[in-house]
């Protein structure tokens, strides 16, 4: 009996939250949204009715569907928490031949397609033929091919034609006409087209007085939306991210706005415009991280926000690889850490560059055909390796910017500069470049002992004529390949 009275009296005890946490499940199928205990039919519906502690259960399947988080709130260790047990949140939805109309034989227009559009959803869109994502040529955050006319399309492409006539004054909204081209003699129903209509798979907003906080979204991909795969806006904290995927995105991976601040602990970023993208004075972290085929940056990082990538692979073919951002007229620089990073560039040359009011810290971090280039702010780069690639020695992508191209190539020879304004700390470094230029001077192997002691830095650092799996400096790339990179996607990786 004594017992029984102080189990009662403890369980009186605990939050409330504790006592009553449940599980959620969402059912497109047979749930239903007046049911305030579930199985729930959308992922919305779960979301509004879950209390601290709560757990929503995403079944293992692929929900044309996202997950909005507007002001939702757990409680500190005792969260709110979307389990998507390896569900797909998917962007697009089929064509509806209904909107269309064949203007031309094989040529069709739809003027309702969206009840407007504006330049930023536009130079993300995209549409899905055959399951391939046809982007025409156009990236947001990269090099962008001109619209074509619609009597220049060729099969399976696209445009977009604006009617200047309905443009609205004061307001970023353009209407117009969509047009698709279809081979002879193809019907539109039997086309295998998708449209993207959703903007992203997970979306965070938040009012000033009414922030997301204590959550955990974790085991889900998002694939298909016009914009980004997780879209943070607005402030949150105490906010987890655990192994989340982003395949095939019209704008970025993942972005981090304004004061957003939440951890990632396992992320996957395929054929995305950015791989990552944070901005405003966002304080973000990401462990275990596997970027390839991007389009625009693999790596981006602007304004005041603080921001941390450990155990990383990116395998790099975007327009630009790694750019550090800061703000001129703000008091903090953007702060990037990376340690244990792994970049090898699979393309055309390209460089990490960090910018004015900027700040890097990199140690355990591995350059490959990439040229490093600090125009101002500051730089420490410890135990790091900076190396070409051989030539040839392709990883075969599936998502390069143009078309997928396996055509033999030159070797991609790096090269470090230093611009005279930057405060540069360095040591335990391995370089494999053609020259490192500190300000005015080029130094190479011959005079590096010079820079040396001239600059009082990379006094342990080497210059080599070829680098070495036993080399000391550098990311770990073994135990990123158990750690961070998707068992699907070993095959990509190679010794240099």
């Amino acid at each position: 009996m004594r017992f029984i009275i102080i189990f009662i009296l403890f369980y009186l005890a605990l939050p409330a939250s504790l006592v009553f946490s449940r599980d959620i499940h969402v059912d497109p199928e047979t749930g239903d949204d007046s049911s305030s205990t579930g199985p729930v039919k959308t992922i919305t519906r779960a979301i509004r009715i879950a209390m601290p502690g709560d757990t929503i259960h995403l079944k293992p399947i692929v929900y044309r569907d996202y997950a909005g988080f507007y002001g939702v709130k757990g409680e500190p260790g005792n969260p709110i928490t979307l389990d998507g047990h390896g569900a797909t949140l998917e962007g697009s939805e089929p064509l509806d031949p209904a909107q269309w109309q064949e203007v031309q034989p094989g040529l069709f227009r739809s003027s309702n397609l969206r009840s407007h559009m504006d330049l930023a959803i536009l130079g993300r869109w995209f549409f899905l033929w055959n399951g391939k994502m046809n982007h025409m040529g156009r990236t947001s955050k990269g090099p962008s091919a001109p619209l074509k006319k619609p009597e220049d399309l060729l099969p399976n492409e696209w445009t977009f034609v604006e009617d200047v006539k309905r443009k609205e004054p004061d307001t970023q909204k353009i209407y117009g006409d969509f047009y698709l081209k279809l081979s002879p003699g193809q019907k539109l129903s039997e086309a295998n087209i998708f449209v993207p209509t959703r903007s992203a798979g997970v979306q965070f907003s938040s009012t000033k007085d009414n922030h997301n906080a204590h959550l955990v979204i974790r085991n889900l991909t998002a694939t298909h939306p016009y914009n980004d795969g997780f879209n943070i806006h607005g402030h949150c904290e105490d906010v987890l991210f655990e192994n989340i995927r982003a395949i095939e995105c019209g704008d970025d991976g993942i972005s981090a706005h304004e004061t957003a601040q939440y951890r990632v602990d396992g992320f996957v970023s395929i054929g995305n415009s950015t791989g990552i993208c944070d901005t405003g004075a966002s304080i973000t972290s990401y462990n275990r991280v596997f970027i390839r085929d991007c389009l625009g940056f693999d790596l981006y990082f602007l304004d005041t926000g603080r921001y941390t990538v450990t155990n990383a692979v990116v395998l790099s073919s975007a327009a630009r690889t790694l750019y550090l951002t800061g703000r001129k007229k703000f008091d903090r620089p953007c702060s990037l850490t990376l340690d244990n990073v792994y970049i090898r560039r699979v393309t055309n040359e390209n460089e990490v560059r960090v910018s004015k009011y900027s700040e890097l810290d990199a140690r355990r971090v591995t350059l490959l055909g990439l040229k490093f280039q600090a125009t101002g702010g500051k730089v420490n780069l410890h135990n790091s390796t900076i190396a070409g690639v051989p030539a040839n020695a392709k990883i075969p992508t599936l998502y390069d910017y143009h078309a997928p191209s396996t055509k033999p190539r030159g070797p991609l020879v790096p090269e470090i500069l230093i611009w005279r304004d930057v405060h540069w700390f360095a040591d335990d470094n391995i370089y494999n470049v053609s020259s490192l230029r500190f300000d005015k001077t080029f130094y190479t192997a011959k005079n590096f002992a010079e820079y040396q002691k001239q600059t009082g830095q990379d006094i342990h650092s080497h210059f080599v004529k070829t680098i070495s799996n036993n080399d000391k400096s550098g990311a770990d790339l073994k135990t990123l390949i158990k750690s961070a990179v998707p068992e699907s996607e070993h095959h990509l990786i190679k010794s240099p």
